[in-house]
């Protein structure tokens, strides 16, 4: 069964501020939106990387070293991150810890990304800092 799931986390022209000449939202809505993707499997960053620049809507940076995960974020702006959880070194949480306490990029929006191993963690559910996963029930 395949199945294509599309979330567009962006907003909408209609849903920005436009300024005197209009420039400052033609430009916003042209531009291709960045997403930085860490996680410290290529594969898997190149993968989703080909995936979400094959629509021609985003520009995609692989970050495969979680401790440099910050400071790309920081050279790249992201309009949004796509962050594992489990790496080595520094993990997700630490990660996405070290940008929200960045004032440049507090309010860049964080997808958490893992594979749930056991029952047990998928009923426990996630808890990362402020962040928590969803309601697992069986």
């Amino acid at each position: 069964m395949n199945k294509v799931i599309e979330a567009d986390f962006f907003p909408r022209e209609s849903e920005l501020e436009f300024s005197w000449l209009g420039s400052i939202a033609t430009s916003a809505v042209n531009r291709k939106r960045r997403i930085l993707i860490v996680d410290n499997d290529r594969n898997s960053t190149h993968l989703v990387k080909i995936l979400l620049e094959r629509t021609c809507r985003y520009l995609v940076l692989e970050e495969n070293d979680p401790t440099k995960a910050h400071q790309s974020a920081q050279n790249f702006r992201p309009d949004l991150i796509l962050l594992d959880i489990v790496m080595p070194e520094t993990d997700g949480g630490e990660v996405a810890a070290q940008i929200q306490g960045d004032p440049e990029l507090q309010k860049t929006p964080i997808i958490f990304l893992t594979a749930l191993i056991t029952k047990a963690e998928a009923k426990a559910g996630l808890r990362i800092d402020q962040h928590s996963g969803g309601d697992h029930r069986d």
